[in-house]
């Protein structure tokens, strides 16, 4: 069993950053395929982005050039980076583990609003 404790949202204005975190148990953190999902309000979740254990990496259309994942396995921690905020990346964003089972963390808020 993996447990995630995500951290860093909150209300930004449009053109904003905001980094989010994903703290993960175990430790075997290093071979996790870490993974950032978001879900707008009426909308299905969908991939934000995603990071192997050897740290390559894909992004959702959306948010290519914008936002940033990156992992550091000393710390069992996730992050995203997300800069440029538009109002439609308001959503609840949520983290994700892919190792035999997938897991998934409670969600934060992020709002983008002026």
């Amino acid at each position: 069993q993996v447990q995630l404790v995500e951290s860093g949202g909150g209300l930004v204005q449009p053109g904003g950053s905001l980094r989010l975190s994903c703290a993960a148990s175990g430790s075997m953190f290093r071979f996790y395929v870490m993974g950032w999902y978001r879900q707008p309000p009426g909308k299905q979740r969908e991939l934000v982005a995603r990071i192997t254990s050897s740290g390559s990496t894909n992004y959702a259309d959306s948010v290519k050039g914008r936002f940033t994942i990156s992992r550091d396995n000393a710390k069992n921690t996730a992050y995203l980076q997300m800069n440029s905020l538009k109002p439609e990346d308001t959503a609840v964003y949520y983290c994700k583990v892919e190792w035999r089972n997938d897991y998934w963390g409670q969600g934060t808020q992020v709002t983008v609003s002026s």
